[in-house]
């Protein structure tokens, strides 16, 4: 036993003894939430065309890329009297199982229409597990003003290609025209 090895325990004392005095920094969560990083990644959102018709094509790459398997799509087909998104596809069925998410990002990093997003919510906790299995209707983005809901026609372009390549141009266009 070296000749410093008892004051150790004095030393620890002493950072708890420091602490005594100094103010308590108390949270006052739930009732008042602190703002999330600007950065920070949270719940996912499915993200719409300016027209409101959905990003997401049914493609699935969300889901492979997902180490947890917590996402399940399955994708549909588009008709000219039902158009959801812009391609030949749409997701008609979209799950994520919060309760397997990891938050590792990478079905964000697989998403090839940058469809899947991640926002700052983060309040994530529930006692129903059912309630943490998030539907497409709970992940898309809300209709903002100038949006339709779909299904309707493209506004926006004659084909996919108009949306992917040209769309925030002819989004552009199309609300400087309404004013």
């Amino acid at each position: 036993m070296a000749a410093t090895d008892f004051l150790n325990p004095i030393k620890g004392f002493g950072v708890t003894f420091g602490m005594m005095f100094k103010k308590v920094a108390t949270e006052e969560y739930p009732e008042a939430g602190a703002p999330a990083a600007p950065r920070y990644h949270g719940r996912h959102q499915l993200n719409r065309h300016p027209d409101g018709l959905e990003k997401c094509v049914g493609c699935e790459l969300c889901a492979w890329a997902c180490p947890a398997d917590a996402i399940f799509v399955e994708g549909g087909d588009n008709t000219e009297e039902a158009r959801f998104s812009p391609g030949e596809r749409y997701g008609a069925d979209y799950q994520i199982n919060y309760l397997r998410c990891i938050g590792c990002g990478l079905c964000i990093e697989a998403c090839p229409t940058r469809s899947l997003t991640m926002i700052n919510f983060y309040e994530l906790a529930d006692d129903d597990r059912q309630r943490l299995i998030y539907t497409k209707e709970d992940l898309l983005a809300p209709l903002l003003p100038g949006m339709e809901q779909p299904p309707h026609p493209m506004r926006l372009g004659e084909n996919e290609q108009d949306y992917y390549v040209n769309g925030p141009e002819l989004a552009k266009t199309q609300q400087e025209a309404k004013q």
